[in-house]
This record gives C-alpha cells, sequence and structure tokens, in this order.
C-alpha cells in the first residue's frame, strides 16, 4: 500500500504501528467500489500462483454480501464457535527481478531491425512492433507490493466470510479478533484492506472516516468502536521457510534441488516455445531464455489482473503453450514447496501446530462455559506459507511425482497450482459446537474451507470431521513434529580427533 522510495514500511520494528499505518493510509485513499466487469483471457486458467482469485473460483457472486453458501456447510443444530483463516495476501505487482526481466525483454523488442515484420496482431500492425511500443508502466519501486485489485481482493473475501459467518464476525466479537501477518508489505496491507471491508461490513453505506496523516495513534481514535486486539508481525509462523536451516540449505541454497526445473526449461515442450515466439516477434532464438519467456507469459497475467487489460503479450501464447508454461510454474512450486522434498511440507509443522492449539484452546473455553476469547484468527501468509502447509496435509498429491519428462502423462495432474493458491487463496478451518450430541466426542466439528469451498477431509473424504477424529488422524503431526528437530542440520565434525 505505501509506494514509491521513502515510503516503505518498517514493520518489523512496530508492527503494530505498520499495521495501524497501513490502515489508516488504505481507508484515506481506497474506493469501496464494486469492480467493473472484468476482462477475461482464455489463457487465465494457466497462471499458476499468478492467477486472480475469481479465475480459481468463478462461482463467487458479484455482491459479496450475499455469498454464495457452499450447501455442505454446516447449519442448524451445529453452530461456529471459532474461525481460523490462513489467507494468502492479494494481487500484488511484480517483483523487481521480474521487472528487471521484463525490461531486458522490451529492450530486445525495441532493438529488432525496422523491416522484422513477425506475426502480425488483431490490428494488422506486427506484434513485435506492438509489444515494442506497448507501455512498460512496471517500475522497480513497486517490488511485489499489494495494487489496488490485490486491496479489492480482501475487502471483499472479509465481507463474504462476515456475511457466511455474521455471529463469529459480530461487532461485539470485533474486539477480540486476532490478526497475524507476514513482514512483507503486501501481508501487512492485506490485512488492513481486510479490516477495511469489516468496517463495510458494520457501517454499510457509510464511508470510512476521512483521516489524513499516517500517525498510528489516529486508528483508535477513528475507530473506537472497532478496536481488536494488537495485530502482530510473525514471520516464524508466516514465513516459516525462511526460519528453517534444513530447508534452507538443502532446497533454497542447493543448486541442484530444482533439477527438474531447470531440465524442463531446456527440454523439447519448452524448446517449441522458444522457436515459436523467437518467430512470432522477429528476434533471434538465442537471445530469448526459458525465463524470459515465462516473464512475458506472466507479464500477460499482470496486465490482467492489475488493470484488467488484455495485452499484446496474452497474443504471443495460445493455450498450448500455456499449459506448458504453467507446468514449468508447478514444477517449482512442487519441488520447492511440495511434495518434491520432505523438508518442504514438514518446516510448516510449527503453523499446523499453531492452528490447532487455537482450537483445542476454544473447545476448553467451551466446555467450561467461558466465551472464546479469539472467535475469530486470522493469518495472512503468502503462496509459499500455504502449499507446504496443504502439503504437509496431504492435499494434491499424485500418485507420481512431476518431473521434467512426464509433461503429457501429469495432463490432470491434482497439483495445480494455480487452482490451490491463486492470489487472495484462503485455508480455512471451521469449529462447530452441535447441540443433542449423543456423546461429548460428539460436540465439536470441524469443516475445512479452500477458498470458500468446503474441502473433503484427507482422512474420510467427507466434508465434516468429528474434531477428535480430525486430531487422531494428524496425530503424528501434532505430537512428533519439532521445528528444531525436523530444520536442524547436522553439524559435521571436521576436526582430526579421533
Amino acid at each position: 500500500m505505501l509506494r514509491g522510495p521513502g515510503r516503505l514500511l518498517r514493520v518489523t520494528a512496530a508492527p503494530v504501528a505498520a499495521l495501524a499505518v497501513a490502515l489508516v493510509s488504505s481507508l484515506s485513499r481506497c474506493s469501496l467500489l464494486e469492480p467493473e466487469d472484468p476482462v477475461v483471457s482464455a489463457l487465465s486458467p494457466y497462471f499458476g500462483t499468478k492467477t486472480r482469485y475469481e479465475d480459481a473460483n468463478p462461482g463467487l457472486l458479484p455482491n459479496p454480501e450475499a455469498p454464495r453458501r457452499d450447501p455442505e456447510l454446516l447449519e442448524e443444530t451445529c453452530t461456529p464457535v471459532q474461525l481460523v483463516a490462513l489467507i494468502r495476501h492479494g494481487t500484488r505487482y511484480p517483483t523487481a527481478k521480474q521487472i528487471r526481466k521484463l525490461r531486458q525483454l522490451h529492450g530486445l523488442l525495441q532493438a529488432r531491425r525496422p523491416g522484422d515484420d513477425g506475426t502480425r496482431a488483431a490490428g494488422g500492425r506486427s506484434l513485435g512492433a506492438a509489444l515494442a511500443n506497448w507501455p512498460l508502466w512496471y517500475a522497480d519501486w513497486m517490488d511485489g507490493q499489494l495494487v489496488e485489485k490485490g486491496r479489492q481482493d480482501m475487502r471483499q473475501l472479509a465481507l463474504r466470510l462476515a456475511s457466511l459467518f455474521p455471529a463469529l464476525f459480530s461487532r461485539e466479537n470485533y474486539g477480540r479478533l486476532q490478526l497475524v501477518t507476514s513482514s512483507k508489505h503486501r501481508c501487512v496491507d492485506s490485512g488492513a484492506a481486510f479490516l477495511q471491508g469489516l468496517w463495510q461490513h458494520y457501517h454499510p453505506g457509510v464511508p470510512p472516516p476521512d483521516v489524513a496523516g499516517d500517525r498510528p495513534g489516529l486508528l483508535a481514535s477513528a475507530y473506537p468502536d472497532m478496536e481488536c486486539g494488537p495485530p502482530r508481525i510473525n514471520d516464524k509462523l508466516m514465513r516459516f521457510f525462511d526460519y528453517c536451516e534444513k530447508f534452507l540449505t538443502q532446497v533454497e541454497k542447493n543448486a541442484t534441488a530444482l533439477y527438474h526445473v531447470e531440465a524442463f526449461k531446456t527440454g523439447p515442450e519448452m524448446q517449441n516455445i522458444l522457436n515459436k515466439v523467437a518467430a512470432t516477434l522477429q528476434v533471434p532464438v538465442n537471445n530469448l531464455s526459458a525465463d524470459l519467456i515465462q516473464v512475458a507469459f506472466f507479464t500477460c497475467s499482470f496486465d490482467l489482473a492489475i488493470k484488467g487489460v488484455k495485452s499484446p503479450w496474452c497474443d504471443v501464447f495460445d493455450i498450448d503453450d500455456a499449459k506448458v508454461l504453467e507446468y514449468l510454474n508447478d514444477l517449482k512450486q512442487y519441488w520447492k514447496r511440495g511434495y518434491g522434498y520432505t523438508i518442504n511440507s514438514r518446516s510448516s509443522c510449527t503453523l499446523f501446530q499453531d492452528i490447532f492449539q487455537h482450537l483445542d484452546k476454544a473447545i476448553e473455553q467451551k466446555k467450561s462455559s467461558q466465551p472464546v476469547s479469539s472467535p475469530v484468527i486470522l493469518q495472512f501468509g503468502h503462496a509459499e506459507t500455504l502449499l507446504p502447509l496443504l502439503s504437509l496435509m496431504g492435499y494434491f498429491k499424485d500418485k507420481e511425482p512431476l518431473t521434467a519428462y512426464n509433461y503429457k502423462e501429469q495432463m490432470h495432474r491434482k497439483f495445480r497450482s494455480g487452482h490451490i493458491v491463486p492470489y487472495a487463496s484462503n485455508l480455512i478451518f471451521v469449529l462447530y459446537h452441535c447441540k443433542n450430541a449423543k456423546t461429548p466426542k460428539e460436540e465439536f466439528r470441524v469443516q475445512m474451507l479452500l477458498n470458500e469451498k468446503v474441502l473433503p477431509l484427507a482422512h474420510s473424504q467427507q466434508t465434516v470431521s468429528l474434531y477428535e477424529d480430525l486430531k487422531n488422524y494428524y496425530k503424528d503431526i501434532l505430537q512428533s513434529c519439532h521445528t528444531s528437530e525436523e530444520c536442524d542440520v547436522p553439524k559435521v565434525n571436521t576436526s582430526d580427533e579421533l
């Protein structure tokens, strides 16, 4: 949200102030208007982690205050008593690294010879010329920060969840809401925008206060009836991968860990695309690389997601190309965040345990007739936060691993990152207290939602589970997965002593 040089938010120094500043700034500068009709591209389903939420979840209604209720959601005798949501940030700008690569590709197109026409664009002009003249509006300062569309993603998610679970998101419960976020600007700003959506829910039709300045103290004075518990920056929870030495050593900093990604980049499927794009744009194929091709593909997705524009970058590729490029992205996610290496998922065990600690506490309080201290817990992280956790829980696992050599065999794979973790993706645990239960064990039940759709439980494929049964299924993770043991790298004795 806070953009440009000199506007960087020092979230690690003052997390409460950081979120407050982001919220004040968001409320004073952002509109609550509904989006215009979105532009749709045939390539939209294949953008992997750069996929728009509405493309992964097309069943969303235009009116977030009246969302479509999944018929599998419990109701009647079962009352929700706690909601724990793990939420990926909303739509963001490209990173500075991606922008530099795009600038490099743009330079290649501008250096084309005057007679190089290439493939014709829809308007009769060559596609290469159209791209050379297409405004390169991305700047280094953007570097992965949240965009207005991303704030809108969060506001509307807040409106839908508050409408689906009105008792949990009541005004009375606002003061007991817990909010945790990664230190990254896009996550802090996503939390702020979510709270902005709750403002709209609590005060329908009332514009947010006209708050000027960035002083955190303004938050309390502007929202005396909406003061929630202090937000927390917690990277050890939301960015656990940065603190796991074994993951950093064996995967993140290991030059061979992404072997299959690099092998696929030089394989026949990608080589066909390289040759085709070189011919289309009339640039030497030796000047192109799989990385530049992927940046061109993602630029189509960024223009679409951020501005709602179908740019000429989208005309470079057809659906067959998109499927190959989606697989390249999925390969990276699989080997770096998914099932490729055991440490990818085991590094998330602390986050998984944290979720169940919240649920345990709510049950304990309910059993002793106390009010649940935290009816809503919101945790804002990244695709890299969600994917390892879902892998730890056994979701979207294919019979055969994704490799550089089985692209055709994996055409119908379960592990498609764009379907699992698009922008604004969310994994939600809902704990219910059920009346008329025959035994104490049947009194508490749980459902999981992925991107607002009920997710069948891994152990039963049912849409609801007794809480004790779910805990028993994940007993190993809850009892035996210790970060210190999982993430420690054994020290090698290099001395000559016997």
